[in-house]
């Protein structure tokens, strides 16, 4: 059985490596759930499922121009892990460029992770 710890490196791995889908394809749960801090204009909060986190990721993509990425961690405790991200963005249709800085929380069971939740002050 994978670790938490094993799929948290892994999942960093991926992220550094600029591979977040494949991430997605590999370690998370098709009946994965993800948690925003806030509501984006037009959506809710929480998204259910892989599918729909995938899209909800290329809708994030789409929207935003990446000019530079950091990932650290992964920070495990029992079945969740911490891990943080910071990025240098400009938000394709206001023109604003900003630093972002989150932490994600994700909780695995049965060696894929069912739960991300990201915490972030807004803009």
């Amino acid at each position: 059985m994978t670790t938490t710890h094993e799929i948290a490196a892994r999942y960093v791995e991926l992220c550094k490596a600029h591979q977040n889908h494949v991430a997605l394809d590999t370690l998370f749960s098709l009946e994965a759930v993800s948690v925003e801090a806030m509501a984006m204009p037009g959506s809710t909060a929480e998204t259910r499922g892989l599918a729909a986190i995938v899209e909800k990721g290329k809708g994030w993509e789409a929207n935003h121009e990446i000019h530079g990425a950091k990932v650290e961690g992964p920070w495990p405790h029992g079945d969740r892990f911490i891990v943080r991200f910071t990025y240098d963005i400009t938000n394709k249709p206001s023109g604003r460029r900003m630093l972002m800085d989150e932490m994600g929380l994700f909780t695995v069971e049965n060696g894929k992770i069912v739960r991300e939740e990201f915490f972030y002050t807004g803009g």
